[in-house]
């Protein structure tokens, strides 16, 4: 019912809208609601009776989107007023909880957020022995993920906040006490709560959040206000400071640039990562296991400078005649690209307990979590020393780094050992000198790197947790940014629809690709590579006539180039 509302306001379409949201509103015993729905009603009947008898409103047009806001927000409370007495998932089940007993406060849980800070770094001058020392921490460490695990479910089901509450997040995001990860739930919980409800103040937070110094809080921020603009294209364009704030956006090239990485991303995502998942099962995974023999007498990546001459040539030329050489390298290549080649491998090792809360899929991953140190302890030695330094890297998304953890730690010894023993000292040697361990520090730094594996993270929840059909599948849709209102003047920029159009056309989706080269054409910025593109992608959907015209521009703007003539011939 909630769909079809919002649809009749996307459309303008208000008084029909109205009548609907009244019957709707017949499910809920909120009479509040009911109060606010029929003082809307009445104040829009008022302006079609002043219109009716041709009084003059100067203030008739802000006025009426002022209702349209409040028609959109009534249209989602009641919504939630009705399914809260009907479903039973986490998101409703959470909210009951919050109404029986309701949460701390945001100024609260800044308290004890910053009191964790303050305490972990006091606890050792205050207790002596070790054994009690550790027993205190373990208990703030505890104390703290309940609070931040609340400061989630908080947000997330919070319909709207107020102005003292908005004040309130605001201040608690700010404050410098506050550990970054705590901070970073603390995003996501605002984007989680987005996608259930639209709340101008949180999205404003978003946009403040975009703004702050660290990579990981500012990227996870510009996927959310992404995510937000997609969700509720027509209805951001209600509000002016929102606008306002985007169109301001658009004069900062680092936000351009971050938005443009996020829009490929998430076309990787709900377009791609399917193919590879059934790429990966059905053929590079078992061709490794086939050659596995081959594999363990391969060396990859520290072999520069070892001595060459022990090594059979004959294991080459088997390795590139198995024809999994080529797999490899294609795997490399998607994977250097931003591709998701790991969601196969570790979609089977999402049933710990640890993944049927909803906020920990969104837990950067932290060697201090309780739950890493009950099984890894409080400083990896040995070959955990190993594994913590490939945690450390940007190769897993924060959620396959504790899948990795907890199943290592279910691994017997022996077979531990087993897998660490087919690296050779010279290679462990070489992952754990400093100069090689730090640059896999930065790679994991970069804000391309820190949003590839956010977007991975939330492909993962939607995909693989426990409550997944709770929710709407954002990567079941193609989000195209640059189609949205709010982002239209940021992302139809020659150069970055090129890139868009590139990916469709690497990746053979000939119609997308053919629709955003005509965009560049439109603009009057196609050169004969985008001709040449455009007249491919017109052959491949079988438009013979209009491919040639398209070859012959580019053969124009670049006369006798083989590749046009073949073509057009």
């Amino acid at each position: 019912m909630r769909e079809e509302i919002i649809k009749l306001l996307d459309q303008y379409r208000l008084k029909e809208a109205l009548s609907q949201m009244t019957g709707y509103a017949t499910h809920t015993s909120d009479w509040q609601l009911k109060n606010e729905l029929e003082a809307l009603q009445t104040s829009y009947d008022l302006m079609l009776q002043y219109t009716s008898k041709g009084m003059k409103d100067p203030n008739k047009v802000e006025i009426y989107h002022k209702m349209l806001r409040t028609a959109y927000e009534l249209a989602d409370r009641i919504h939630i007023a009705v399914q809260a007495t009907q479903n039973y998932g986490a998101y409703y089940d959470t909210m009951r909880t919050f109404v029986q007993s309701p949460p701390h406060s945001y100024a609260e849980l800044q308290m004890q957020l910053e009191a964790y800070t303050e305490d972990m770094a006091t606890a050792p001058l205050i207790y002596t022995t070790e054994a009690k020392r550790n027993e205190e921490m373990d208990a703030m460490r505890k104390r703290h993920e309940t609070a931040v695990d609340e400061l989630f479910e908080k947000i997330w089901v919070s319909t709207r906040w107020s102005e003292s509450e908005y004040a309130e997040a605001q201040t608690l995001f700010n404050s410098l006490l506050i550990q970054v990860n705590d901070l970073s739930i603390m995003v996501s919980a605002v984007t989680m709560s987005l996608l259930q409800i639209f709340d101008i103040r949180k999205f404003m937070f978003l946009l403040n959040a975009y703004t702050h110094q660290d990579t990981m809080l500012n990227q996870r921020a510009i996927a959310g206000i992404a995510l937000t603009c997609y969700y509720y294209e027509k209805r951001i364009l209600q509000y002016p400071e929102a606008v306002s704030r985007i169109n301001e956006l658009n004069e900062n090239s680092e936000f351009i640039k971050n938005l443009h990485h996020i829009q490929i991303q998430l076309l990787q995502s709900s377009r791609e990562t399917r193919k590879i998942d059934k790429k990966m099962r059905e053929e590079i995974i078992p061709e490794m296991m086939k050659n596995v023999t081959i594999m363990r007498n391969m060396k990859y990546g520290f072999e520069e400078n070892i001595d060459e001459d022990d090594r059979n040539p004959d294991w080459e030329k088997a390795f590139e005649e198995s024809g999994l050489g080529d797999k490899i390298r294609e795997m490399n290549e998607l994977q250097l690209e931003g591709a998701d080649v790991y969601m196969s491998t570790f979609a089977q090792l999402k049933s710990y307990p640890f993944f049927q809360n909803p906020h920990n899929w969104f837990y950067p991953f932290d060697m201090q979590h309780s739950s890493i140190i009950r099984e890894f302890g409080l400083k990896p030695t040995g070959e955990n020393a190993v594994l913590s330094l490939i945690l450390q890297s940007g190769f897993f998304c924060n959620s396959d780094k504790y899948s990795l953890c907890f199943t290592m730690a279910h691994i017997p010894q022996a077979q531990r050992n087993m897998m660490l023993s087919q690296m050779t000292s010279q290679d462990l040697n070489e992952l754990m000198d400093e100069s090689k361990s730090s640059s896999l520090r930065q790679y994991a730094l970069r804000p391309d790197v820190i949003s590839n594996q956010y977007i991975h993270d939330l492909y993962r929840f939607f995909k693989l947790s426990q409550r997944r059909h709770e929710y709407r599948d954002i990567f079941k849709e193609e989000i195209t940014l640059h189609r949205i209102p709010a982002l239209k003047d940021i992302l139809c920029k020659p150069e970055l629809l090129a890139t868009i159009a590139d990916f469709h056309f690497r990746k053979e989706h000939p119609a997308e690709a053919l629709s955003i080269y005509k965009e560049i054409t439109d603009m009057n910025h196609a050169d004969a590579e985008i001709f040449q593109k455009t007249g491919y992608c017109l052959q491949k959907e079988k438009r013979y006539k209009e491919a040639i015209e398209a070859y012959r521009k580019a053969d124009v703007l670049k006369p006798d180039h083989v590749w046009t003539i073949r073509h057009l011939a």
